[in-house]
């Protein structure tokens, strides 16, 4: 399977002279392959291929003086921004088809040298390397100095250098995992009914306690934006400003993320299967919970115990959302009537009395059990995702017909 090992960067002043660059000639190629086929539509032409857009926007765009500079980058820089234009087009088309689930991906749109996360990927082809110093060799970039928080497992195939809205660097290498990482073998099997209270609740009865970073933070992210609507737009004050309230942002979310992985991977070790809840959580953030939906991150959560179970030869499986867990009766399988959220405890007809959250987790359990028997086989994630923004694919506010 592939994964992702992501590294913070130090680059040098005049390093960043140069990633800027690169970030600027990738987003150019990638606003003129789009004008291109949007042009094409409009005059009733055909839809450009692939290949004539990849002679037309860089090979023969780099003899002309508006756009000699673009041989001042590496070309696989070039190359592989559009690859991310023709992916986000091929999502697109899939969804109208329906070759793609979910929800309707709208076609691809300029990107935008305003926005704060730039993003550049280099391929075997561009021969980056890493030396034996420990830095990371980047052509016409130079050799940039990476923190490295753990060895990687594997010569890496590709490495995207990003840039995010708080103005740090990092390296996201992928890699192939191809020795064995399974784990040893346990008894133990675990229903998972996440919540806002408490973020987990197992059903061998123990409650993971929501961190609620978001809200802790609340107070200093308050400050600091109000600071920011003081600033005169478009003074440096101003953009100073901006950038202190996404170093904020991303403390919190780096923040939860280091939580979500240490306590997946304990539930991942401990336990042979695990079984979670389906969650519509697109439908919860548009309620009056959003803040609280949005700070908890259980898709984030979700898709850790995924990955992971895949990884060290464990089982992971989703329950239906609309399967009855929480009025269902554990012991006796009878489904009362509706439990509104208030009520913590209720007591089943036949004599037992139910804790909500634990109630809810036992039957995840025993439903994920009885669906993994019925398909026979465990759930193994599908390809590696892309980083949000490398792809440029976006999501249709409005919900999909049923």
């Amino acid at each position: 399977m592939q994964l992702r090992y992501r590294y913070r960067l130090n680059p040098t002043p005049g390093q960043r002279i140069a990633l800027a660059k690169a970030f600027g000639c990738a987003r150019v190629v990638f606003n003129d392959g789009l004008r291109a086929r949007q042009e094409a539509r409009e005059n009733g032409l055909p839809y450009v291929s692939d290949g004539d857009l990849s002679k037309r926007v860089i090979t023969e765009a780099k003899k002309t003086e508006a756009r000699a500079w673009l041989g001042e980058v590496s070309a696989v820089v070039l190359q592989q921004a559009l690859a991310d234009l023709n992916t986000a087009y091929r999502n697109f088309f899939h969804s109208l088809s329906g070759k793609r689930k979910g929800r309707k991906v709208a076609p691809p749109r300029f990107r935008s040298r305003k926005d704060n996360r730039q993003a550049i990927r280099f391929t075997a082809n561009a021969r980056f390397k890493v030396l034996g110093n420990g830095r990371l060799r980047l052509p016409k970039i130079g050799d940039l100095s990476v923190r490295w928080s753990r060895p990687l497992p594997s010569a890496p195939t590709s490495v995207t250098i990003v840039r995010d809205a708080a103005g740090r660097y990092f390296a996201s290498f992928v890699v192939t995992m191809t020795q064995d990482e399974t784990l040893p073998p346990v008894e133990s099997e675990v229903g998972i009914d996440l919540g806002l209270t408490h973020f987990a609740v197992l059903s061998d009865g123990s409650k993971v306690a929501a961190p609620k970073f978001l809200r802790r933070a609340a107070r200093k992210l308050k400050r600091l934006q109000q600071g920011l609507a003081r600033k005169q737009k478009g003074s440096a004050n101003r953009r100073k400003a901006v950038v202190k309230v996404a170093r904020a942002h991303a403390r919190v979310a780096d923040t939860r993320r280091d939580w979500h992985h240490k306590l997946s991977t304990t539930i991942i070790r401990d336990n042979q299967a695990v079984f979670v809840e389906d969650l519509a959580v697109a439908g919860l953030v548009r309620t009056r919970l959003a803040r609280s939906v949005h700070d908890a991150g259980w898709a984030q959560f979700t898709a850790m115990l995924e990955y992971k179970a895949a990884r060290y030869g464990r089982t992971f499986a989703r329950v239906d959302r609309w399967f009855p867990s929480t009025r269902m009766c554990s012991q006796c399988g009878a489904v009362s009537s509706k439990v509104p959220l208030n009520v913590r405890s209720w007591t089943c007809p036949c004599g037992a009395i139910h804790d909500r959250d634990i109630n809810a987790a036992r039957n995840i359990r025993a439903a994920g059990r009885v669906d993994l028997n019925d398909r026979g086989a465990q759930i193994r994630p599908g390809a590696i995702p892309a980083p949000r923004g490398e792809a440029v694919t976006h999501r249709k506010l409005t919900p999909s017909p049923v």
